[in-house]
């Protein structure tokens, strides 16, 4: 499989790279900065520079020419609400329609869990991105292509198990970066799970067990 990732550099991005490598697929990883470059390439990606803002979907669809799927993680990371717009709601509006065109079908999008930070004071910068969040998820399955939304809970850099609970619905709790890329790679690799949304936290299941069990859902 080739996959094209749009967030490659960050933290679920370079983990879900090292397991497509590692498996035998074949990767491209976009980064805007230069200094992205050498984590994407560092986790046996591809690199190629992209921007989401300045690149028109025609553009993007340049780069993604040959792919069979999308892996979307990128995220403006609290550097604003014009950026949240552009980056997690836009982005994904201009991904999704690149995908259209260059026939990457399978489109995998890392979301946000709907209980995200609820126990913290209010924000309207942290609203405006549950927001934008929501509006690009209910985009990305008005589309014909083969999507997957997956929402994490708060996500921890430590060393992950493998293990997860994952399901349409699941309790709100911790899961670790490594445990996300783990499930993406394998739903990519699972093409009847499709159009659906799911949430993803640390749990007692392997991951091959739940995806076998989502399955059965």
């Amino acid at each position: 499989m080739k996959v094209f990732q749009i967030g490659a550099a960050g933290g679920i991005g370079r983990r879900l790279s090292e397991l497509l490598i590692a498996r035998g697929d074949v990767v491209t990883g976009m980064h805007r900065k230069p200094e992205q470059a050498a984590t994407i390439t560092q986790s046996g990606a591809d690199a190629v520079v992209g921007d989401l803002i300045a690149d028109s979907v025609e553009e993007l669809a340049a780069k993604l020419e040959g792919h069979d799927a999308v892996v979307f993680s990128a995220g403006a990371h609290g550097t604003g609400r014009e950026n949240t717009t552009l980056i997690d709601g836009r982005g994904v509006e201009k991904a999704s329609a690149a995908a259209q065109i260059a026939g990457a079908t399978r489109f995998i999008l890392v979301s946000v869990f709907p209980d995200a930070e609820r126990d913290a004071p209010p924000s309207d910068g942290f609203e405006h991105y549950m927001r934008v969040k929501k509006a690009a998820d209910v985009h990305l399955a008005g589309t014909p292509l083969d999507w997957v939304i997956v929402r994490p809970g708060v996500l921890k850099d430590e060393p992950g198990d493998g293990r997860v609970t994952a399901g349409p619905a699941v309790e709100y709790g911790d899961v670790h970066r490594d445990n996300v890329a783990a499930l993406i790679d394998a739903i990519l690799h699972e093409p009847r799970i499709s159009r659906t949304i799911l949430e993803v936290t640390d749990g007692p299941v392997p991951v091959a067990a739940a995806v076998s069990a989502l399955l059965q859902i």
